[in-house]
């Protein structure tokens, strides 16, 4: 798979590898045309949001043995899908984000500005002088 880029217009780095997160299982939130979903979005859960996701028809805390799926538990990264998380930005329970491991296909979906609300990596936007 070609370098994917993250929000921020550089590499896209490692999201979650305990447990290995990533539509591919990479660790990354890497997309392809198989992905439909767009699971592009680093997470670091948490209790709200995990409950969101619940009700909204999407259970990620409850262990599913025979897809290999622990559950999450708050203080997982996981790579979430850009609609979702654009949903529960919206309910204002949007968990906190990784800039660094978000691929940039969420900006289809996600405002950057959004985004940086809720991150957590310390963020440098070059401006022009």
């Amino acid at each position: 798979m070609q370098t994917q880029l993250n929000v921020l217009g550089g590499p896209l780095q490692i999201c979650g590898t305990a447990p290995t997160t990533g539509f591919y299982r990479t660790g990354c939130c890497e997309t392809g045309p198989e992905d439909r979903g767009l699971h592009v979005v680093c997470a670091v859960v948490d209790a709200d949001f995990l409950a969101f996701s619940k009700a909204s028809g999407n259970d990620l805390s409850t262990p599913m043995p025979a897809y290999r799926f622990p559950g999450l538990k708050p203080g997982d990264r996981w790579c979430v899908c850009a609609a979702r998380w654009q949903q529960a930005f919206e309910a204002g329970v949007a968990p906190p984000v990784v800039l660094a491991a978000t691929h940039h296909h969420a900006l289809r979906v996600v405002r950057l500005q959004d985004l940086l609300s809720r991150a957590v990596d310390p963020v440098e936007i070059a401006t022009s002088e």
